[in-house]
């Protein structure tokens, strides 16, 4: 069995008065595809958040045996966590390039860095067309390729995905699933929210579902793809 790359324990956070995280606790494996799937306002999004150092937060985040649940966001980059967030969060009046320029801001591997921007430009040729593109005007599914090759450009060892098939068409999806599974296969590890729980599923080694913060169900894709209550409350099957 690999190595656990992130554990999290009693994670608790909050909005004001709101509880969002109630002491959830979980762990993520060299090599996995893990999923947090649930409804909206389960605390998916503020898990990812939390661990990434952008909301305050309670409990063990450790990366590679380290906890770095205490220090800033920015340095959990260099620890090797990286995130493709909501709602894409493009620079709009930057370019393409740019934006993947900014990805690798923490590197001075002048030479690493070119190789994986051509990496990124293999994995989503579209934006090497694009390149010199404002990124604001990308459709929505280039702001997805765009947004998950600037979190790769950082070279980390734990990507963090969140909702990366929202408002997307399904073709588009599909075409995203199959690149997260390409990076996976290639050594990659990833933590992934998703609202499309069937995709989710299909694609994770392993999954938790979240409900009002607290962690209800886990164990393997597979096994929760074919679960009643999975297949009733988030599959509409």
């Amino acid at each position: 069995m690999s190595e656990i790359l992130l554990k999290v324990e009693q994670l608790e956070a909050s909005y004001g008065s709101i509880h969002a995280l109630k002491g959830i606790s979980f762990d993520v494996r060299e090599g996995e595809i893990v999923s947090l799937i649930g409804a909206n306002g389960a605390g998916k999004t503020t898990t990812l958040r939390a661990i990434s150092g952008l909301i305050a937060s309670k409990g063990l985040i450790s990366l590679r045996g380290e906890n770095i649940g205490s220090i800033p966001s920015y340095k959990r980059i260099l620890k090797g966590l990286s995130q493709s967030p909501e709602g894409r969060g493009v620079f709009p009046a930057m370019s393409v390039r740019e934006n993947l320029d900014m990805g690798a801001y923490t590197r001075s591997d002048r030479d690493g860095i070119k190789r994986d921007l051509e990496n990124c430009y293999s994995l989503f040729p579209r934006l090497k067309e694009r390149e010199k593109q404002m990124a604001g005007t990308l459709s929505g599914g280039e702001q997805q390729m765009l947004a998950i090759s600037r979190a790769l450009m950082s070279r980390p060892r734990l990507l963090l995905l969140d909702e990366p098939s929202l408002g997307l068409a399904p073709l588009i999806v599909a075409q995203i699933f199959e690149i997260v599974k390409k990076l996976n296969k290639e050594g990659m590890t990833v933590l992934l929210v998703e609202q499309n729980a069937q995709m989710a599923l299909k694609v994770s080694h392993r999954a938790y579902v979240l409900e009002t913060g607290s962690i209800t169900l886990s164990g393997r894709g597979e096994d929760l793809l074919s679960n009643e209550e999975v297949r009733r409350s988030y599959l509409g099957i």
